[in-house]
């Protein structure tokens, strides 16, 4: 039997690197006392979202962006915690990336994942990514998507074919104008990725308000079981068991329809 409590987190990203970090250190202090084996935070989450909350690179500081991030590998460490975290990843002069990066408890960073599928807008400051990105925490096969990379029910698919049993998925769907779409479709967009793949999804999202839905986490038959308050810094813990049992609808036949056989006899 494996076992893994993770912490979902939210706070309002803004363009402030040490401002973030410290709401990041503060959660990741939280997720501890509360026996978290995973700290899960959102899109763009240390250094911003250029195009949202500020515009381009000119006068970025990525001197102080990296000291942030090694202060974050430090701390996991430290805590014997591990974090998920959203960045920008900075390949070339011409060349950033909207990024998770994947921290152990021991404070060594593994997993890199660069936004695939970027919007019109993220690809005036971002360029796309082309890798999946996976690792192993307790047991459990993680897996990492960023925002819109939702609309795209392949990248599931194509996880589901790695093994993934748990999906950290990170959003900026936040300092809106009031509801929108993204309010009414993401939540059930989610649930309908968890369960038609039958994997736990954390899907957290900034809290900078107007946000347009709070963070969720989803079991494998598609439930949201807990969520954070909306517009309010915070996490929601949930523990994960490899012996739990799910209803799983498309169990059946979900095999012969990855190979290409969509029929059921």
């Amino acid at each position: 039997m494996s076992t893994l409590r993770i912490a979902t987190a939210q706070f309002p990203v803004c363009a402030g690197i040490a401002r973030n970090l410290k709401y990041m250190v503060d959660l990741m202090e939280q997720g501890k006392r509360e026996k978290a084996g995973l700290v899960h935070f959102s899109e763009a989450c240390l250094g911003g979202y250029a195009g949202g909350d500020f515009q381009g690179w000119d006068g970025h500081d990525w001197e102080l962006l990296q000291e942030a991030e090694d202060q974050l590998r430090e701390l996991a460490g430290k805590l014997g915690i591990g974090i998920v975290y959203g960045t920008n990843r900075r390949v070339a002069d011409d060349d950033v990336r909207n990024s998770l990066i994947y921290v152990s408890s021991q404070g060594e960073r593994g997993a890199e994942y660069d936004k695939r599928f970027c919007t019109g807008g993220d690809l005036r400051s971002y360029r796309s990514g082309r890798e999946f990105a996976t690792f192993e925490i307790n047991g459990f096969t993680c897996g990492l998507l960023i925002c819109y990379d939702v609309r795209f029910p392949e990248l599931y698919r194509e996880y589901k074919k790695l093994g993934v049993k748990v999906m950290c998925h990170s959003f900026y769907n936040a300092r809106a104008k009031g509801k929108s779409i993204h309010t009414t479709i993401m939540r059930p967009t989610l649930q309908a990725r968890a369960a038609t793949n039958h994997m736990y999804v954390s899907g957290n999202n900034s809290s900078g308000y107007y946000q347009s839905w709070p963070s969720v986490f989803i079991v494998p038959d598609g439930t949201i079981v807990q969520s954070c308050r909306q517009h309010r810094t915070g996490l929601i813990l949930n523990d994960i068991d490899s012996d739990d049992v799910f209803y799983d609808a498309s169990g059946a036949y979900r095999e012969r329809a990855m190979a290409g056989i969509l029929h059921s006899e």
